[in-house]
């Protein structure tokens, strides 16, 4: 496709997209419930057949020397179409939010004033990897009462079409516009360029991926972009702590999946709590093969782990984000050098503290600016399905317009409403 086809082929899906975003935004409850409900059981129906498209991708990518982490992001196994099956009837069962009006209020003037949810419009999504994001992205903006354009990895295009034929398919049983849920069909970088460029079409872009993709659509992008950055998050072990507890938690934040973005890469230990608990999360992570990546003092505890695979960190290590069986392991004096360090390295993602002392847990919450911040849990919970939003668009790490998960509420947007009855200004 050149240049001339790929700018035709963009203002054609824009066009569409904002032709169905009208017809979404008055869609009535039942009608996008229905929809979602239809994605459900297509997703269970054709879990073969998309494992076949599915196939074709991992091939592609492993023959490609795709590294690991990335080539399990790819895969879509039965687990994986069951959670997005879940995620659409949670989304089917949750209340619709488009239309509510909040906060009305008497004015002196005997208006009254209050705010009405509405959906954003159309959304553009840029994302790579995971083929499992078009099934969140599709149903969150059926439920939300959006359009939006959706260009995946190239890594996965022949997942991503087949998966949104079946959005489509979903759609026209409900009786909803196909064009509400549109693939870009082609895997020219062109297309990207044109999206994030279209304002007349396109409401809002939203890239999901690593931190190049991010920086590019962040500097060309002429409509507002909600950015996912990196996840590099951290579990602090502090002083006082339940030390089974913390070794439970530390081991899966970092071990239950490698891949994520919600995954531990970084181990902070209060000093208090060291040399009781290093030997025992060492021995874990020295028993599934993770590297430790420690200061000095956390290393010289370390070194009685059988096995266990040191490395000593770089000041890099602090800000790495791994995506591997990795991860840095630090002593600090307290929550208050945990904190520090925290808001210095981190990606403002998602962080967590280990602890039995209230106040330090209040302050943990209060100090760490990160989008979620958790109390005796590991990280890995940072998703939106695990909060109860039905599914989530990608992890915000902005401070404007959503943070943190981004569920149906940020792919909405208030306006105000007046309500009198012939009242003039004086």
């Amino acid at each position: 496709m050149n240049a001339l086809n790929v700018a035709e082929y963009t203002h054609s899906l824009g066009l569409q997209a904002k032709t169905a975003s009208a017809l979404m935004a008055k869609a009535p409850a039942a009608i996008k419930n229905k929809a979602l409900k239809a994605l459900a059981r297509l997703l269970r129906e054709n879990v073969a057949a998309l494992q076949v498209d599915n196939a074709k991708d991992l091939e592609r990518a492993v023959a490609n020397g795709l590294a690991g982490p990335m080539v399990d992001r790819l895969k879509l196994t039965p687990k994986v179409l069951e959670t997005c099956a879940e995620g659409c009837e949670q989304l089917a069962a949750m209340p619709d939010i488009i239309g509510e009006i909040l906060g009305m209020k008497q004015q002196p003037s005997g208006i009254r004033v209050g705010q009405m949810r509405v959906p954003i419009g159309v959304f553009g999504m840029i994302y790579e990897s995971r083929p499992n994001v078009t099934i969140e992205a599709a149903s969150l903006s059926i439920k939300s009462g959006n359009a939006c354009i959706l260009r995946g990895g190239s890594e996965a295009i022949d997942s991503n079409k087949a998966l949104a034929k079946i959005v489509q398919q979903a759609l026209a049983e409900a009786g909803l516009p196909q064009d509400a849920v549109q693939l870009v069909q082609t895997t020219d970088r062109e297309a990207v360029g044109q999206l994030i460029t279209m304002p007349q079409f396109v409401d809002v872009i939203i890239p999901r991926g690593g931190k190049g993709l991010i920086e590019r659509i962040s500097r060309d992008a002429k409509v507002p972009v909600i950015k996912h950055l990196d996840g590099n998050c951290h579990t602090y072990v502090d002083d006082p702590c339940d030390i089974a507890m913390a070794v439970k938690v530390a081991d899966n934040a970092k071990t239950n999946k490698y891949s994520p973005c919600n995954a531990s890469e970084g181990l902070l230990v209060a000093r208090g709590v060291a040399a009781e608990f290093l030997p025992q999360i060492g021995a874990v992570y020295a028993a599934k093969g993770v590297e430790m990546r420690g200061c000095p003092e956390s290393l010289a505890i370390l070194q009685s782990v059988p096995g266990a695979h040191l490395v000593p960190a770089t000041e890099q290590d602090w800000s790495e984000e791994y995506l591997a069986p990795i991860i840095s392991v630090k002593i600090v004096a307290g929550v208050d050098e945990a904190i520090a360090h925290i808001n210095r390295y981190s990606s403002h993602h998602t962080d967590a503290i280990l602890t039995r002392d209230h106040m330090h847990a209040q302050q943990f919450l209060r100090e760490v600016d990160s989008a979620s911040v958790m109390v005796n849990a590991s990280t890995r919970f940072a998703d939106g399905f695990e909060y109860g939003l039905g599914a989530e668009i990608g992890i915000s790490t902005d401070k404007f317009h959503a943070r943190g998960p981004v569920g149906i509420e940020g792919l909405t947007s208030l306006k105000y409403v007046v309500l009198g009855e012939g009242e003039v200004r004086a």
